[in-house]
């Protein structure tokens, strides 16, 4: 499955069009990443431990799309757009969405 933020694919020409798909994710951090990510707040420096989850955040997003998408016949996902919300009463939680087009390309 080809995945692009393009709205095309140079090179190949997209012969069908499967309309929007789309892949959710919402996470929580934990009390402990919450306590040394403030602590690097302070002292400065990369929070690896939020790194992490907003990679996996992301690539699962991303993978439910890529599976939705391939349910409908399509190869490819174009005009890929990814967002990122902070949720629930006090913001712990994460939720990333990805959406695209889904296409079939030759």
């Amino acid at each position: 499955m080809l995945l692009t933020t393009t709205n095309n694919i140079e090179g190949k020409r997209i012969t069908t069009y499967y309309g929007i798909v789309s892949g959710e994710t919402i996470i929580g951090a934990n009390i402990f990443k919450d306590f040394l990510a403030g602590i690097r707040d302070i002292i400065g420096g990369r929070s690896g431990s939020y790194e992490k989850v907003l990679r996996e955040a992301k690539d699962t997003a991303l993978k439910e799309m890529a599976e939705q998408a391939a349910e409908r016949g399509a190869n490819a996902v174009i005009a890929i757009d990814l967002d990122y919300e902070s949720v629930g009463d006090t913001g712990s939680m994460l939720m990333v969405t990805a959406s695209g087009t889904a296409v079939r390309f030759e």
